[in-house]
Formats: C-alpha cells, sequence, structure tokens
C-alpha cells in the first residue's frame, strides 16, 4: 500500500491506495511504520519525505475497516495506538508533502510529521463529528497547538470548516505552499538540504523543538542548553567550527 525509493540521502514514502483516496487502514500503518523503522536505522539516510498522490494525501481513515469495532476491543489492543509509534519514535526529521485532500486521519498524519508543505489545492480538515466520534490520532491536540483553540473548535465541532493550503500557511499549520507539480521535488530539496547537516545535530535539534510543546520554559531552556553542550563532543561540531573559522564549507561525517 506504499511505494518507496530513495535519492542520496533521502527517503521518500509515498502511500499508494489510489482507488480509496490513500484512506487510512491498519495494514497501510503497518507498511509506513516498517518502511520508517528501517529508514530511521539507516545511516545513509538523512531524513524522510512522506507523501500521497496529487488528488489525495490521504482522504481519511478506512471507516469501512472501524465501523463495526467495539470498545473492548479497541481499548485491549489500543486501537490507533500503532498509528503513530514509529512516528513519534523517530529521530530523523520527516517532512509531509501534502496535495489534495488531508482530512481525519490525514490532516493528523501530516501533523505528525516535523514540517508540512502543502500544494495549491490542499485542504485540511477533522470531519470525524460528521460520523458520531472525534479524531482519535491527535486532531484535537495537534492541531489546536498548530492553529489555535478557537479555530481548531470550529474545525472539529462542525466538521465541515477546513482549511485551504493558504489558510494553512497563514496560521503556521504549514511551512510553504507550492503547486502541485512542484511540490515534492521541493520537499525533497529540504530534505536534502537538512540531510546535508550533521545528523547528531540535527536529531538533537528536533528533540529539542519536540520538547517545547512538553515542558516548561525553564525546564524547555534547561533541555535545549544540555543538548547544546553535548553537540561539543561531536565531530561534526569541531568541523562546523572549524569550517567557519577557515572560511570553507563544512564536511560533516554525520558523528
Amino acid at each position: 500500500m506504499i511505494k518507496t525509493e530513495t535519492q542520496g540521502r533521502v527517503a521518500v514514502v509515498t502511500l499508494d491506495r489510489p482507488k480509496a483516496l490513500n484512506a487510512l487502514c491498519s495494514e497501510l500503518f503497518h507498511e509506513v511504520n516498517d518502511a520508517l523503522a528501517r529508514f530511521d536505522s539507516d545511516d545513509g539516510i538523512g531524513a524522510v519525505v512522506l507523501t500521497g498522490s496529487e488528488r489525495a494525501f490521504a482522504a481519511g481513515a478506512d471507516i469501512k475497516e472501524m465501523k463495526d469495532a467495539e470498545f473492548i476491543h479497541n481499548y485491549k489492543t489500543n486501537f490507533l495506538g500503532h498509528w503513530v509509534e514509529q512516528l513519534s519514535r523517530m529521530r530523523k526529521p520527516i517532512i509531509a508533502a501534502v496535495n489534495g485532500y488531508a482530512l481525519g486521519g490525514g490532516c493528523e498524519l501530516a501533523m505528525m510529521c516535523d514540517i508540512i508543505y502543502a500544494g495549491e489545492k490542499a485542504v485540511f480538515g477533522q470531519p470525524e463529528i460528521n460520523l458520531g466520534t472525534i479524531p482519535g490520532a491527535g486532531g484535537t491536540q495537534r492541531l489546536t497547538r498548530a492553529v489555535g483553540k478557537s479555530k481548531a473548535m470550529e474545525m472539529v465541532l462542525t466538521g465541515t470548516v477546513n482549511l485551504t493550503a493558504q489558510e494553512a500557511l497563514a496560521s503556521g499549520l504549514v511551512s510553504a505552499v507550492h503547486p502541485p507539480e512542484e511540490l515534492v521535488a521541493e520537499a525533497i530539496k529540504t530534505a536534502a538540504k537538512i540531510a546535508a547537516k550533521g545528523a547528531v545535530s540535527v536529531q538533537m535539534a528536533k528533540e529539542a523543538v519536540n520538547q517545547a510543546y512538553e515542558l516548561s520554559l525553564s525546564s524547555g531552556l534547561h533541555f535545549e542548553r544540555r543538548l547544546f553542550q553535548a553537540t561539543f563532543a561531536t565531530k561534526d561540531q569541531k568541523e562546523g567550527m572549524a569550517a567557519f573559522a577557515e572560511k570553507r564549507k563544512p564536511k560533516f561525517v554525520h558523528e
């Protein structure tokens, strides 16, 4: 249900259920998780791009798969838990390249990534309320942190208020908007730029930014400072600062 490829130090994972508009199901997520785990442990990969088709990044969860599920089963099996496990454990940055629909679980999947680029026709929304349920993979939490309480409430409670690409950019949900046909290439370009930096510092920087959502300011500053100090134990810090002093490009070895 996915396709994978590598371009230099960048891995590209493409959701590939075109007839279902990349609707998210357990099998698809197992494939995504396996691919991400493989790339996360591959020293030759420095960043990942996750994308779908021009028509849909992912139009939501596969409702046929879950419509008859019962609470006890969901609770005992931690239903949807495996949707977020690998993404939350990823040390390497992930860029979501979102074309077309990113609704429900699709919007949540994009928000699990570290950076979101949107195509000009992208649409973000959380329509779960229309199905008699609520978001279950981060829609009430990550969306609120990204766009604020009022807009998140409007989107989640109505199930019909969506964000266009430009609205998502203005709200801070996405970092950039590109023409649909250029979107994946632009995401790969940014991923390659990140992957060319020292891998240890990139992973530390990602960890520090993510902790800003979890810690108080004083604890976050302390955490950041300790990681900053720790970079001085790496070869890449020595090379990066030496190259700056010598006015040349650094040659990072990712150690």
